[in-house]
């Protein structure tokens, strides 16, 4: 007879968290039994509690006693299907995560997924991120947003997320770890990959939905829709191509604005977003350990410390954003005459800054002279802040910069000191980037921030602009039961660019929401010919 294994939980001492003899110590001792009558046991959930001076780690364990037959919850391989030219064919604009796990989901339909990509493989981009970090050169269609894995891959590999779906995201974690990813992600209460690692990662996703009949077109632009009496045929790309499917995912991620365009231009209901905007600030690794773990040194067992912080402003929100320990700032740019930043972390988080955007809410207060732009009123406000940021800085990707000292003190910094961003800084205000809506509330909330973390307005704390690209500015409404847009039943708007999904976990789970919908669409509907 077989049975679900015995769970308890422990605390311990970071060293015992890794030693798995020690372990097996503390967990015999704590359930009143020998070790040797501990047939097998594993951790089920891991996480840091540094509230007290001692810090520990919380682990939740499974175990099994005297060789009784138990059901361990291994990991649960998906199973695709082999497609082909006479398969039903779904358009999937974007091969960011939203567009990759869709299309993988389509696989398990029996769906062909026919994946269009603007920009290059994940390997490709990789000279174009050495260009705008060495030469300050922009390649619009491959940068650290446009390309194969999106945004994602190239900023840190985050896989937490606030979503309640916990079937949904324990689905997503084991589809990363069917594809290499470590079973650690299964287990961390703040799971991460690592920019370093993704590329390998999004291969093998590519090569799943190439090996089972899937097709993946990079540098192939989405130009036009083809549209017939309220329904997307398909689409043109590169301004010269059609290409038809029984159904369109689009999946073209939080910068691509010349979709927004179009989409406006070809009178395909879109709507304003409130989103979020402000910097960038960055510390020494090691100050942020000595503030969250209250020790000069954390040692080998302990990972760098992370931080989430939140204070009301004027009755808004100023908050931390994507919080990199051992991480580095990056010029995220897709357009030249610009200048965007964001931060990611290889997988050991071990360069000695940690960096993390701190936002504010733009809404209709701060969008004041915006008005006339109706839907797009966000996305113009981000471009003049971005420009803006490129014209203070020289006109290069060198980001605008000041200490954070000078900043609260409302003062220009005479030198802004050692940090990750490789373009190089130039000293500039925020007060001439921001309008007061934005500056008031960063100020007032890193004052608060800093009354929370002594120390956290530190003399080395550098602060740089803009961090500008932490969701769309524009949402494409879609039927809340079906996901199919609201006026046109074969496109479905999906994860952060159509202002559904925040972050790798939570596009993933709309992707593959969005492949579900398409299945059900297909299935039901009598297919519009063309």
């Amino acid at each position: 007879m077989t049975s679900k294994p015995h769970t308890v939980d422990i605390r311990v001492n970071p060293e015992v968290a890794h030693n798995t003899k020690e372990l097996k110590k503390v967990l015999a001792k704590k359930i009143g039994v020998s070790e040797k009558n501990i047939s097998a046991f594993k951790i089920l959930k891991r996480s840091i509690d540094a509230r007290s001076r001692q810090i520990k780690y919380q682990i939740r364990l499974a175990y099994a006693l005297n060789n009784e037959r138990v059901i361990w919850e291994d990991n649960q391989v998906r199973n695709y299907k082999q497609v082909t030219e006479k398969s039903k064919q779904v358009l999937v604009i974007g091969s960011g995560y939203a567009g990759l796990f869709a299309a993988l989901k389509l696989l398990e339909y029996g769906l062909k997924p026919i994946v269009v990509e603007r920009g290059k493989d994940v390997r490709s981009r990789r000279r174009d991120l050495a260009k705008i970090n060495k030469e300050h050169i922009v390649n619009p269609e491959s940068n650290y947003c446009f390309g194969e894995g999106g945004a994602g891959t190239y900023s840190d590999g985050k896989l937490y997320t606030r979503s309640g779906h916990k079937k949904s995201i324990n689905a997503v974690l084991q589809t990363f770890v069917q594809h290499g990813t470590s079973q650690d992600i299964l287990v961390d209460a703040h799971p991460h990959i690592g920019t370093n690692k993704l590329p390998n990662i999004i291969t093998a996703i590519r090569e799943t939905i190439l090996n089972y009949g899937g097709e993946i077109h990079f540098n192939t632009k989405l130009t036009d829709f083809i549209i017939k009496d309220k329904h997307i045929l398909g689409i043109e790309v590169n301004y010269k191509t059609n290409m038809y499917a029984d159904a369109c995912i689009l999946a073209t991620g939080h910068s691509a604005r010349d979709i927004f365009y179009l989409l406006h231009d070809r009178k395909i209901k879109i709507e304003f977003k409130p989103f979020a905007m402000g910097v960038r600030v960055e510390h020494p690794q090691s100050l942020i350990d000595q503030i969250q773990y209250k020790t000069p040194n954390r040692g080998e067992y302990l990972p760098p410390s992370a931080y989430s912080l939140v204070e009301q402003v004027d009755n808004k929100g100023v908050y931390s954003f994507c919080m990199c320990p051992g991480g580095i700032v990056a010029p995220c740019a897709t357009a030249d005459g610009e200048v965007v930043t964001n931060g990611w972390s290889p997988s050991k988080r071990n360069n000695p800054y940690a960096n993390s955007g701190i936002v504010v809410t733009v809404d209709n207060e701060v969008l004041t002279g915006f008005e006339e732009f109706g839907a797009l009123k966000g996305l113009k406000f981000q471009e003049h802040i971005e420009k803006k940021s490129w014209q203070l800085a020289g006109g290069t990707q060198s980001v605008p910069a000041q200490r954070l000292q000078d900043f609260l003190a409302k003062r220009k910094s005479v030198s802004i000191p050692k940090n990750s961003y490789f373009p190089g800084t130039t000293s500039v205000e925020m007060d001439e980037i921001f309008p007061i809506a934005i500056t008031k509330r960063l100020r007032e909330g890193f004052k608060k921030f800093s009354q929370k973390m002594k120390g956290f307005d530190h003399k080395d704390a550098v602060i740089l602009a803009p961090e500008s690209r932490t969701s769309s500015p524009v949402r494409i409404p879609r039927d809340k039961e079906t996901l199919q847009h609201i006026e046109f039943k074969s496109l479905f708007p999906c994860g952060e660019g159509a202002g559904y999904a925040g972050g790798i976990v939570s596009a993933t789970i709309d992707g593959e929401r969005c492949a579900d919908a398409v299945f059900k669409y297909i299935k039901s509907e009598k297919k519009y010919s063309n």
